[in-house]
């Protein structure tokens, strides 16, 4: 016979009211098949698990040694049932998110930790990319939901919820020459000075208010973005939850203009497929994103 999910139940009920009775009660089983119960383990295991008592057990060494795998089995064996019931009533088995990289990604921690605390066997994966191939992604069926900036245009094959704003501040290296010569004092000089962008190496660029550079050099790393812009090789129009701690530290510029607000706020949203219906998991992020 040794350990089944019964009887590791039934061992642990056990150890826990300290005797075949009180565990019985809480079981709802009769004492009798309780003490049997345990009586055929220990023959099977070769040593007793319990010293009896005239109103109570005490346990052996032996059982106190298995006493720990014994509840984490318990446990994973709770966690199996809840995850098969919820697969039952909706929750989908993983959850893959592609998520733009030049957005504060700190709501979006705090919201998988809660979801993850809800339903801790949920497979989630995270994808990050430039906005056309994080929307490229969810469109092929690659990734179930995506978080990126809204665009200037519905896509009738996309549902959407709002979450939250991202402002993009323009910004550069203290030493650029541009900056030490005073060649910047409008929104307007930002054209003749080189340009570093967050984007699709394969996908043309669909959403054209970022883009403001005559020239620009680009890549799909928002981390080798960030450290272009800090070597001086051009200007970049990034995030301001991300730069904030760069520029407090001297270490990146946010411009200030003449003519307009250094700022420009965009709407992010979480986009699904219209023909896909949100799950159970999904359904949750999004309303932690949305409230959170």
């Amino acid at each position: 016979m040794n350990f089944s999910s019964d009887n590791i139940q039934l061992f642990l009920a056990v150890l826990d009211r300290g005797s075949f009775s009180a565990a019985a009660r809480a079981l709802q089983r009769v004492p009798s098949a309780v003490s049997m119960a345990i009586g055929n383990l220990e023959a099977e295991l070769g040593y007793t698990l319990f010293e009896r008592g005239p109103r109570e057990v005490r346990a052996t060494a032996q059982a106190l040694a298995l006493e720990p795998h014994a509840r984490l089995i318990a446990e994973q064996l709770g966690l199996l049932q809840v995850h098969a019931l919820e697969l039952s009533q909706g929750l989908e088995s993983s959850l893959t998110l592609a998520v733009v990289p030049d957005i504060d990604h700190r709501p979006l921690l705090a919201a998988i930790a809660s979801l993850g605390a809800r339903y801790p066997l949920l497979d989630i994966q995270l994808l990050s990319a430039p906005q056309e191939e994080a929307l490229h992604l969810l469109d092929s069926g690659r990734a179930d939901l995506c978080l990126a900036f809204a665009g200037l245009q519905v896509d009738a094959r996309r549902s959407f919820q709002h979450i939250g704003m991202e402002s993009l501040v323009a910004t550069l290296a203290p030493a650029h020459p541009a900056l030490r010569e005073g060649r910047i004092h409008y929104l307007e000089d930002l054209v003749n000075v080189r340009q570093i962008l967050v984007r699709s190496r394969d996908l043309p660029l669909l959403d054209p208010r970022p883009l403001i550079g005559a020239t620009h050099w680009s890549t799909d790393s928002f981390d080798l973005a960030l450290q272009m812009v800090e070597a001086g090789l051009g200007w970049g129009d990034l995030p301001l939850a991300r730069v904030a701690p760069l520029v407090d530290a001297g270490r990146l510029v946010r411009l200030q203009f003449r003519n307009t607000r250094n700022e420009l706020q965009l709407p992010i949203h979480a986009f699904w497929r219209k023909q896909q219906p949100l799950r159970q998991g999904a359904r949750l992020l999004i309303d932690l994103l949305a409230t959170g």
